[in-house]
C-alpha cells in the first residue's frame, strides 16, 4: 500500500533473516502510524474522543518521535539531547500542544527522527550494546532489545490509533 506522502506500508518477510525481520515490522508499524494519520484534517488529528484520556493521533505521532529520539539517539549512541515536547513539568508535553503546534511540524519532526533512527541502526550489529544507560532503569540494552521494544511501543500505540480513527471517522482495519 502506497501512502499518501509516497512511503509503503508492505508486510514484512516471512522467511527474513532476523535483522530484516526486525527491520521489516519496525517499519511495518512506522507505517501504520502514519496510514492511521493519513486524509484527516488538523483538527480531526488534534481530537481527543476518547475522553477523559488526552489521546490524540497528533499527540500519538509527537510521543513516537520522543520514543525514536530517545532509544535510538540517547541510550543507543549516547547523544545528550533536549526533550522534544515534554519538560520536567509536563511529563505528558506530548500530548499537550496549542495552536500553534500543527500536523506539519510533528510529522516533520517524526519523519526526521525516524530517520536519525534508521541512521544509527545502519551497520550496527543487534548485540550492539548501548552507549548510555536507560533514565529509568540504568542499564545498557541491545540493540536487539531496543528494536523489539519499539516493535512493542508501536503495536501497542497502533492500537490507540485504531480506536482514534474509528470514533474521529469511522475508519478501521488493521
Amino acid at each position: 500500500m502506497t501512502l499518501s506522502n509516497g512511503s509503503q506500508r508492505t508486510e514484512p518477510a516471512t522467511t527474513a533473516n532476523e535483522r530484516d525481520m526486525l527491520d521489516g515490522w519496525l517499519d511495518y508499524h512506522r507505517s501504520t502510524l502514519a496510514w492511521k494519520c493519513e486524509a484527516l484534517s488538523e483538527d480531526q488529528l488534534r481530537t481527543t474522543p476518547l475522553l477523559p484520556s488526552s489521546l490524540s493521533l497528533l499527540g500519538l505521532v509527537r510521543h513516537m518521535a520522543e520514543v525514536e529520539r530517545y532509544w535510538f539517539r540517547e541510550i543507543m549512541l549516547g547523544e545528550d539531547l533536549p526533550e522534544l515536547y515534554s519538560t520536567e513539568e509536563n511529563r505528558d508535553g506530548d500530548f499537550s500542544f496549542t495552536e500553534k503546534d500543527t500536523w506539519a511540524e510533528a510529522e516533520q519532526v517524526w519523519q526526521t527522527e525516524v530517520a536519525l533512527s534508521r541512521q544509527a541502526a545502519a551497520g550496527r550489529s543487534l548485540d550492539f550494546a548501548s552507549s548510555a544507560a536507560s533514565h529509568h532503569r540504568g542499564e545498557v540494552f541491545s540493540l536487539r532489545w531496543v528494536y523489539t521494544h519499539m516493535i512493542e511501543e508501536y503495536a501497542r500505540h497502533n492500537g490507540h490509533a485504531d480506536l482514534l480513527r474509528e470514533h474521529i471517522d469511522g475508519a478501521t482495519g488493521e
